[in-house]
């Protein structure tokens, strides 16, 4: 060290505190885990045992933490990304305040995008949240069919996703049991002397949409009520305007029927919309059903009888789940189903004895 007498050089190096990495070899553990148990806010996602002995260590060592080198030494933000679809909807604001909630209580954040459910922008969002160091990710916008999602999961990027499933059984979810969710609301319709009943499906690239379709299906069977054919109309969107579009379709050129089964509130929304423009009423003239019971539900007239999905604690319980993933990143994915309840509104009533036709 030149222009240093070697005395001081040595006295310098002496005084240099251990690093977080140091302390991890000693403790023989990953970087990550050493400044989780090093940190008051995600110690708790450390075994307790681990986390006493490299505290002991940290220590024995001299080390303090290092806020700002914290992130660069062991690439993490603290920060997860959470990568939403469409956020005028009001499915996902409970969503990500479960995300959230969870999230701060053990020191983290999430930084939200909204890719407007295009490809290009999710690809650029997801590129610049890595080069933030984020330590895993939310996805709620996950088709059947994700390149994207099957380039991280086989790089082991932590990840969950919310209110969707991919065809890749190593990525976890959090979903609804839309099938149960099916049954519930066909079975209010039956009880209620409803035998034609028709279905307004969401797109079929996405885990909802094909799974409420296929649910529809098996209770026709389970119910012995006519057959599918005809009685499903798939929306290209899941939106007002496809749901009062295929409704519109229906009543044109379909089959008779008393009640619609919606593949969410939206699409119900626009079967209003089109019963509305024809002179229609609802109940007396159809019975409307929607999916997910949003915010406002209750308030539309007339208020809708709908399913109602748990927003929130899907949302937390995800966070949850991504939170495990990074403790223990050997662990094997799993997924979770929460249950549904249906809320009986007045959207529906009992089957007219006219029923609209084309």
């Amino acid at each position: 060290m030149e222009g240093l007498h070697p005395f001081a050089a040595e006295g310098k190096r002496s005084m240099q505190r251990a690093t977080l990495r140091e302390v991890a070899v000693m403790a023989g553990v990953h970087p990550a885990t050493a400044s989780r148990a090093l940190n008051e806010q995600t110690e708790g996602l450390v075994n307790a045992v681990t986390a006493a002995r490299i505290k002991k260590i940290a220590a024995e060592m001299g080390y303090s933490p290092n806020p700002i080198a914290r992130s660069l030494k062991t690439a993490r933000s603290e920060s997860i990304g959470l990568v939403i679809p469409d956020l005028t909807n009001p499915l996902f604001p409970p969503i990500v305040r479960g995300v959230e909630d969870v999230l701060r209580a053990v020191g983290y954040s999430a930084w939200i995008v909204n890719t407007d459910n295009r490809p290009d922008v999710e690809k650029a969002a997801v590129q610049s949240f890595r080069r933030r160091n984020v330590e895993g990710f939310v996805f709620a916008t996950a088709h059947l069919k994700h390149p994207l999602l099957d380039e991280l999961a086989a790089a082991s990027t932590p990840m969950v996703l919310v209110n969707r499933r991919s065809a890749n059984p190593d990525i976890p979810s959090v979903t609804s049991d839309d099938a149960a969710g099916v049954a519930m609301a066909m079975q209010h319709l039956v009880e209620l002397g409803h035998t034609k009943i028709v279905h307004l499906a969401g797109p079929q690239d996405l885990s909802t949409g094909l799974n409420r379709r296929r649910a529809f299906t098996s209770c026709l069977e389970d119910l012995r009520l006519p057959a599918e054919k005809e009685r499903t109309v798939i929306c290209e969107a899941w939106s007002e305007q496809a749901g009062a579009k295929a409704m519109g379709t229906l009543l044109d050129s379909g089959p008779e029927f008393t009640a619609v089964l919606a593949g969410n509130d939206l699409l119900a929304l626009g079967v209003y919309d089109a019963l509305s423009a024809r002179g229609l009423r609802c109940p007396d003239d159809m019975s409307v059903v929607g999916f997910n019971d949003m915010p406002f539900m209750d308030k539309v007239s007339p208020p809708m009888t709908t399913v109602r999905i748990p927003h929130y604690e899907i949302g937390a319980e995800a966070a949850r789940l991504l939170l495990e993933v990074l403790n223990d990143p050997s662990r094997h994915p799993r997924s979770l189903l929460l249950p549904l309840t249906l809320t009986v509104r007045s959207s529906t009533g009992p089957a007219p004895q006219n029923p609209a036709t084309n």
